[in-house]
């Protein structure tokens, strides 16, 4: 079998104006950034806001094994057949961080036949919004040193900064350091931190604006410190905005591509869904909404964090009204919540495939408790033996879910048409009665216990005393209405990366939160997760090069 960047080598791409037609697109509502990649214009958004919306389709997943099982790969493979059924679909992902793509994880193309292309530019650094995002943050970090060293008109507590510089690449190093060290000009010396871009507040803010003004008004509200009275600090107060604006201008444009099979996709945020919010710009999503008659959108990782973020916080704080839900499964991710090591995964385990089954069905209470409908995708790998395929489609006759087989991977739109045609049974027959799981005006320690209750099945809370007083501080400065941004580990429905399939008698431990008061949220630390992820022994990039004539190998 090719690799997934052969294969996206050998496709026959249309120019992008061409896809761009076939949701009704001229070329005067699109800028290019070369042949196969352009953005949407600011004037295409405005002259379609009053569009019908069409039907939003959530693609989420079971915890998943550390080599990812695929949710983006059905997406776009639902998206494709989708388009050869003769729907009018938009597909409408995140983009990809380099971090997992030198990492572990890889890219966040797809894979297969059912991939969006040109792969390799959406990989590393496509239209540049993530180097926007990286510049727009660190130029507030600099502008906050400088006003440091120059006088501290604001009175800024050194010992209480939380902004953090960032870069989109996985450096463990650089998650505590120290600045200003050398002569009195460099600079104060004090520590500071490091996150990757897509875990910062200014990627959260350009996913959930609606526009530019909008786009001003979160960043304004960017808390980058508190003075020695306990005052926060904005990005307002130290007269960043504009110029952060002004860094971030086109990146709040969504980008539009294709798949393999001339699907349009439009691909454009990125935020993290383990220590962020893990869905695509709301820009994106609700433009998609109004030039397609369906939209079918992923959220990151397990349905415990991007779905439930998407719901709590994306579709809250946007206003969106999910349709439907595809919840994909697959074999491996099942086996390996069964207690599978990821070397085994490929060999047939009926034992460890029931008891890791238990996964699946929680995530699909999971998503009934948001009054959604939903479909299991099962995501076919050429390892899954026939027994273990029948079991899980026997399992989710027994539990009266919907489900359909997938080989996507293998076939492309043509391997996702049965559940291309689920999914349109159910927006034709089953009515979505879609709500958030808490509301606005329950408290912050609440919010947290019925996320950790309803969500993960904990049976508790525990707080460390830090978080506590940040909980406090937080709900004292007003913003006690805010979702929360749940931030933990993604291979668990706990905190703790061990407990796989469906843990029992467990409790989570928050060990801080702090506020992104510009885009809205509070962010709740769990466990041992961290903002700043590092390299595994023998990282992906090793195996990335570039041959002579500037094609490149390597990259998945």
């Amino acid at each position: 079998m090719k690799s997934d960047i052969e294969i996206a080598q050998e496709a026959v791409l249309l120019p992008i104006g061409k896809v761009a037609e076939k949701i009704g697109i001229s070329e005067d509502d699109i800028e290019y950034y070369g042949k196969y990649k352009a953005k949407f214009t600011n004037e295409l958004i405005e002259k379609t806001k009053n569009n019908k919306d069409g039907k939003l389709i959530l693609v989420t997943a079971i915890n998943p094994t550390p080599a990812g099982e695929g949710k983006t790969t059905v997406t776009v493979g639902l998206g494709e057949a989708f388009a050869r059924l003769d729907k009018k679909v938009l597909i409408a992902l995140r983009e990809p961080s380099l971090g997992p793509c030198f990492g572990v994880k890889g890219g966040a193309a797809g894979g297969g036949y059912a991939q969006v292309v040109p792969m390799e530019e959406l990989n590393l650094h496509f239209t540049g919004d993530f180097h926007a995002i990286t510049s727009a943050n660190n130029l507030l970090a600099a502008m906050l040193d400088n006003h440091i060293q120059q006088g501290n008109a604001l009175r800024i507590d050194p010992k209480r900064i939380v902004l953090k510089r960032c870069e989109d690449m996985n450096d463990r190093a650089l998650r505590n350091i120290v600045i200003g060290m050398g002569k009195k000009t460099d600079g104060v010396v004090r520590e500071d931190h490091f996150i990757i871009t897509v875990a910062t507040e200014v990627m959260a803010i350009l996913c959930l604006a609606t526009d530019l003004r909008d786009l001003k008004e979160r960043l304004a509200k960017i808390i980058v410190a508190y003075d020695y009275d306990g005052k926060p600090i904005t990005a307002k107060d130290l007269k960043a905005v504009g110029a952060m604006a002004a860094l971030l201008k086109d990146a709040i444009k969504p980008n539009i591509i294709q798949t393999l099979e001339n699907t349009p996709a439009i691909v454009h945020g990125g935020p993290f869904a383990n220590i962020a919010h893990g869905c695509n710009s709301v820009r994106a999503t609700k433009t998609a909404l109004k030039l397609a008659d369906y939209v079918i959108t992923e959220a990151g990782f397990g349905a415990d964090l991007g779905a439930e973020k998407f719901f709590d916080i994306k579709c809250r704080l946007a206003g969106l009204n999910p349709d439907a839900c595809v919840i994909v499964a697959t074999v491996r991710a099942l086996k390996y919540n069964g207690g599978v090591a990821k070397a085994d995964l490929g060999k047939e385990n009926l034992d460890a495939l029931k008891k890791g089954i238990v996964n699946l069905e929680k995530h699909i209470e999971n998503v009934h408790k948001y009054g959604v409908p939903c479909i299991v995708a099962i995501n076919q790998f050429v390892t899954d033996s026939e027994a273990e395929l029948k079991f899980i489609e026997d399992f989710c006759r027994e539990n009266k879910a919907r489900f359909a087989l997938t080989k996507v991977w293998e076939k492309g739109g043509e391997g996702g048409i049965e559940l291309a045609e689920q999914v349109l049974d159910v927006l034709e027959n089953e009515k979505s009665d879609f709500k958030p799981i808490y509301p606005d005006e329950m408290g912050l320690k609440e919010k947290i216990e019925t996320v950790a209750k309803e969500i993960y099945g904990a049976d508790g809370v525990d707080y460390e005393p830090a978080a506590l007083k940040q909980l406090d501080d937080l709900t004292n400065l007003g913003f006690g209405n805010y979702p929360v941004c749940m931030a933990k580990t993604q291979y668990s429905l706990s905190d703790d990366p061990k407990k796989l399939g469906r843990p029992q008698g467990f409790r989570v431990t928050v060990r801080e939160a702090y506020v992104s008061a510009g885009a809205g949220f509070v962010v709740v630390m769990l466990g041992s997760i961290i903002a700043m992820p590092g390299l595994p022994k023998v990282p992906a990039a090793e195996n990335i090069d570039v041959t002579d004539d500037g094609k490149i190998i390597g990259l998945f």
